[in-house]
């Protein structure tokens, strides 16, 4: 018997998809030889699809991660772009942060996830190392599932 979801609801990124994020994310961090990492992949509606913490990650990277994925799903752009608009407008930051119960990280390693039409399917977040080697990971699981990364910077 097939599962079909209830009418009106969207799956967004898929369970196929996530796994593979997962796994080419982790993937990338070995390739490099970064510090142990911690995936989350949210779905489009925000709420968790997947998550990995490897082996040596510290206690509060999976928080750290979620942040990252969060802010970019709350903001509707990746968290290099968060990042910047933190050091240009404190003040909406502070009050992003005060609306999301301190759970929107501002800095890389938070990507959206977008189908090729441009619809978000969700989010990834990445944490363990330096920021902007996080997010390196995170475009390189995104594109391994075949989708588009969204990092807050315009396509090259």
């Amino acid at each position: 018997m097939t599962h079909q979801a209830p009418a009106g609801f969207q799956h967004g990124i898929t369970a196929a998809a996530a796994r593979t994020i997962l796994d080419a994310t982790l993937a990338k961090g070995r390739e490099l030889g970064l510090a142990p990492l911690t995936v989350v992949v949210l779905d489009a509606g925000g709420q968790l699809k997947a998550a990995l913490k490897e082996d040596g990650s510290s206690l509060l990277r999976p928080d750290i991660a979620w942040g990252k994925a969060y802010g970019a799903m709350a903001l509707g752009f990746g968290s290099r772009e968060m990042a910047r608009r933190s050091q240009s407008m404190p003040g909406f930051m502070n009050a992003l942060s005060d609306l999301a119960s301190g759970r929107a990280v501002p800095v890389p390693g938070g990507v959206l996830v977008r189908a090729a039409d441009g619809a978000v399917l969700g989010a990834v977040g990445v944490s363990g190392d330096v920021s902007d080697k996080d997010e390196i990971c995170a475009v390189a699981g995104i594109q391994a599932a075949g989708l588009i990364a969204d990092t807050g910077d315009a396509p090259a």
